[in-house]
């Protein structure tokens, strides 16, 4: 009777940690499936960010290679305009249409400027 006893204490204290670990177990089960949960969002959110910060970089690449041939473009009309406006100075250069001359002065006096030397009777008198 008394190793009845004593066996039904010692299954009685097995299953009771089996029990305990089942409960702890089936808690840790929880957990993770609740940290499984939340890093599947964190993961489709990083994956809708990556997906929206590649189209917009997509489209500052297309805006970037448009301004890079804007800006060709410009280079090489600012390029032919400087030829123009070299070939066109240089041509200025020869020409004189606008060129301001000086004017020969006219001949007004035979003989120079003398003054009234002969009636100037000085300073004092």
């Amino acid at each position: 009777l008394s190793t009845n006893e004593q066996t039904r204490k010692e299954k009685t204290e097995a299953v009771e940690t089996l029990h305990a670990e089942i409960d702890q177990l089936e808690a840790s089960i929880a957990k993770l499936t609740e940290d499984i949960a939340e890093l599947t969002k964190a993961v489709a959110e990083l994956d809708a960010a990556m997906a929206e910060a590649t189209k917009l970089r997509q489209e500052e690449k297309a805006r970037n290679t448009q301004t890079i041939a804007d800006s060709q473009e410009a280079q090489t009309a600012v390029a032919q305009a400087l030829t123009v406006l070299k070939e066109f100075y240089a041509k200025a250069g020869d020409a004189t249409a606008l060129l301001q001359q000086q004017p020969e002065s006219p001949e007004i006096f035979d003989a120079p400027y003398k003054g009234m030397q002969s009636e100037n009777g000085g300073v004092v008198g």
